[in-house]
């Protein structure tokens, strides 16, 4: 049998989350932010969030604790691909991790997620429920055993290895992106196997369900979000012309950043054009080469580390903001683009075009993979201020009215909260449950949190479910008689109908 659940009180509790990160850099590349802000806006909430993060490690608000739980950080920005010495070894989840290396495979979703199982297994009673950020390891079913998941998957990643396989340009470079990619086998055995998921926008909805296998009935929409305040356009700093910015978290093929440069090496041709990329090069690489080949060096510079206000200023000193991507599950870079008030020219990949809106309205488009279109799309919009001005101010209202994560992260508890009831026992097994004792400190430590939170002297308890789905509430607390004893007479009453 299960553990008894925790008893929660209405949908208005505060929840105590453990929210997983595998990996979170915390200016590029979607998962570090969606971790940054979604935990910030819970927290802003009432709820009590605690980060279990691997390297490289996220940025987070001052009231969410972070847990460290390192990797063997095999893909770490100085040295990637290295091969951890033997004196690294020191848990049984760095063995794991550095054979699935061994065989060609990348392997921290699997090793972070035993690490965290690892972890929360030595902290029973602590969480009322885990956050999953796409890790999808193995190691989350045998976290659900003894807390309810809830997953989030941005897109699947299936999507990442068949761009990668079309474009790969030998046999053998397909052999070992295929054996790199062997990880997404079991991220679509685990999301098959979560009682409920969450994903960003509908078009990754219908490609988690196609290429995932997972039941559409327990995937839910929750886009994510953009502070306009902090992400707004900047008094005082001037447009640089024929400057152009984008985002690059990865030099992997579904960002399309080799389509951008082909578009500006075109454009330069005709006209003073610079590119600011937000993003590490990654030296040897395919965008590295691409710039070097089309001798971009000296109009192409690469920007990391620096401040969440120079970023601001960074978007605020372009002409248009650029998302070249071959496909997006969302795209975070687009809405915090639009929400400085830069005018942004898209392509229409994936979910780009339910984010960014109508072309010529809120965003200029394009179709993805083409450099002459996309070049052919960049010299439209330079020619023309006025339309420019217009875009860029209808795409930051469109981004005030749709999007912030004080929306995402209520609608995540919502999900949260329905996942916890989902994983409520039926009423005869929490009743032997109660009987047996083998919980108490757990129940009583439940039932003192929630009647801390009590201001009428009537604390409200929702147990689960009962076996005809309806929720089964406690309206009074026994005079004089301990939390745990008290609970368990009220909940005889309410069982035997009284």
């Amino acid at each position: 049998m299960k553990a008894c659940p925790l008893m929660y009180v209405g949908d208005d509790q505060p929840l105590r989350i453990a929210f997983l990160a595998y990996r979170g850099k915390p200016h590029v590349g979607g998962q570090g932010v969606y971790t940054r802000h979604l935990t910030k806006a819970l927290a802003d909430l009432g709820h009590t969030v605690e980060v279990l993060g691997g390297q490289p490690f996220p940025v987070l608000d001052e009231r969410v604790p972070l847990v460290e739980l390192p990797s063997l950080d095999i893909y770490n920005d100085y040295f990637p691909m290295r091969m951890p010495g033997i004196w690294e070894l020191k848990h049984w989840t760095d063995f794991v991790e550095v054979t699935s290396f061994s065989f060609g495979q990348f392997p921290e979703p699997l090793a972070f997620s035993l690490r965290a199982w690892d972890h929360l297994r030595r902290r029973k009673g602590q969480f009322d429920l885990v956050h999953d950020n796409q890790s999808l390891g193995y190691g989350l079913l045998a976290i659900q055993r003894d807390l309810p998941v809830l997953g989030t998957i941005h897109h699947p990643i299936t999507v990442d290895r068949r761009l990668e396989m079309e474009h790969a340009q030998t046999r053998y470079k397909r052999m070992t992106l295929a054996r790199w990619y062997s990880f997404t086998n079991m991220q679509s055995r685990v999301a098959q196997r979560l009682t409920r998921i969450i994903t960003v926008s509908e078009s990754s909805h219908g490609d988690i369900v196609k290429d995932h296998g997972v039941e559409p009935s327990r995937m839910h929409v929750v886009p994510v979000g953009v502070d306009p305040t902090l992400f707004r356009p900047i008094p005082g700093v001037e447009r640089i012309p024929g400057r152009l910015i984008t985002t690059a978290s990865a030099d992997v093929t579904m960002k399309g950043l080799r389509y951008l440069l082909e578009a500006l090496a075109k454009l330069r041709t005709e006209r003073d054009v610079s590119l600011t990329v937000i993003g590490k090069p990654k030296a040897g690489g395919r965008s590295a080469e691409t710039i070097e080949r089309l001798g971009l060096t000296d109009i192409v510079s690469f920007v990391s580390g620096v401040s969440d206000e120079r970023i601001y200023e960074m978007y605020s000193e372009s002409e248009l903001a650029i998302v070249p991507s071959l496909y997006e599950g969302f795209s975070l870079p687009a809405i915090e683009a639009m929400s400085c008030g830069v005018p942004l020219v898209s392509t229409t990949g994936g979910a780009l075009p339910e984010v960014v809106g109508r072309d010529n309205e809120t965003a200029f488009t394009v179709a993805p993979g083409d450099s002459e279109a996309l070049a052919a799309r960049i010299r439209t919009a330079l020619d023309d201020p006025e339309l420019r001005a217009k875009v860029g101010a209808q795409g930051r209202q469109r981004v005030i009215d749709n999007w912030s994560w004080k929306h995402t992260a209520l609608k995540t508890v919502e999900q949260l909260t329905a996942v916890a009831q989902d994983a409520g026992l039926d009423s005869t097994s929490f009743r032997a449950c109660l009987e047996s004792g083998k919980h108490a400190k757990e129940v009583q430590a439940s039932v003192e949190r929630i009647a801390k939170l009590n201001v009428s002297g009537t604390p409200m308890f929702l147990l689960g479910r009962t076996s005809g789905d309806s929720k089964i509430t406690v309206a009074r607390v026994v005079e004089g008689a301990q939390p745990y004893e008290a609970f368990k007479m009220a909940v005889d009453e309410i069982l035997a109908g009284k």
